[in-house]
This record gives structure tokens, sequence and C-alpha cells, in this order.
């Protein structure tokens, strides 16, 4: 059960209405309805999804690392979520699973995006020389280093926001692993 009240977009009032009127219109899921206690905090989410558009990562790469991170921190909301957007952006149903694990392993780009969000969740940011060097040995630049950790902190934001709040999962549930 959630431990924080939801706004309910059809009674919302100020920011939140604007929020769910618009950005959010057809998107009520209850993370967004918890999150709106806040609507400050929802612009924060807002914010940090609008920056990830705008990324040379593809929305396939942003889910991949989505659901590294959110596995990684258990996060039972965002596995299911990711899950279902990250199929909706081309990505296998296996390496969702894969990439839940940690690394996909049929597609040598995109395992080397997961391994080092992986590399970044276990060593909590203190990256080796080899974890970056590997990373774009795999095909990305300095910036797509800099994406993969804007990602990981903006999926550490919603992993923990469910974590704190139990946040009942409103997606089907992400495959076992």
């Amino acid at each position: 059960m959630a431990r924080l009240a939801t706004v309910d977009p059809a009674s919302a009032t100020g920011r939140a209405k604007e929020i769910f009127e618009g950005p959010l219109k057809g998107k009520h899921f209850n993370i967004f309805k918890a999150i709106a206690n806040s609507p400050a905090a929802l612009d924060f989410y807002l914010a940090m999804g609008g920056a990830a558009a705008k990324f040379s990562l593809s929305a396939a790469e942003q889910e991949a690392v989505q659901l590294t991170v959110g596995e990684a921190n258990g996060c039972a909301y965002c596995a299911a979520a990711h899950t279902a957007i990250g199929k909706g952006a081309g990505l296998t149903e296996e390496q969702t699973i894969e990439a839940r694990r940690g690394h996909i392993t049929a597609d040598a780009k995109l395992g080397a995006l997961t391994k080092f969000a992986s590399a970044i969740h276990e060593k909590r940011g203190n990256v080796s020389d080899d974890d970056v060097s590997t990373f774009k040995a795999g095909g990305y630049d300095d910036g797509a280093v800099a994406e993969v950790v804007a990602i990981y902190a903006f999926a550490t934001f919603t992993n923990y926001f469910n974590h704190v709040n139990n946040t009942p999962v409103d997606f089907p549930a992400a495959p076992a692993l």
C-alpha cells in the first residue's frame, strides 16, 4: 500500500492540474499521482525527462540504462514500467531481461552500455579508467558518459521515490529473472 496520498488528476488544482492536463495528459500513473503531492518535484521529474529527450543516446539505450539501474536498486515499479517503455522504444523482451541482469549479450553496443551502467552502480560512480575506455571502445563518446551518469541519477530518483512511497505497480509485471 502506498505511503503517500495520491493526487487525483481529475480533481487536481494549481500546478499539479496544469501538469496532468499538459505534459502528463493521459499518463496518470501511480508514480506521477504520488509525486504530484509536490508539483515542484513533478516539475523536477519532467525537467529531467525533457533534458533526456535531447540526449544523443536513443530511447532504447536510455531504457536499457533505466532497466539496469532499476533492477540493481530493486525497484519493481521501475522494472515493470521500463520493461513496457523499453519494448515500445525497440528493445526485445530478452534485451529488457538482460538489461535488468546488468549486461545485454546479443548486442555489443548495448552490452557496453549496460556493463558501464552496472559499473557505475557497483562502484558508486568511482569507475576505473578501464571502465570508461571499455565503454568508449563499445561505440560511445565522452558525451555518452555524461548522459549515462545523468540517466543513472534520473533512475535513482524514481527508484528511491518508489521505495519511499511503496508505489503500487500499475504496469504489467516485469518477467521474472
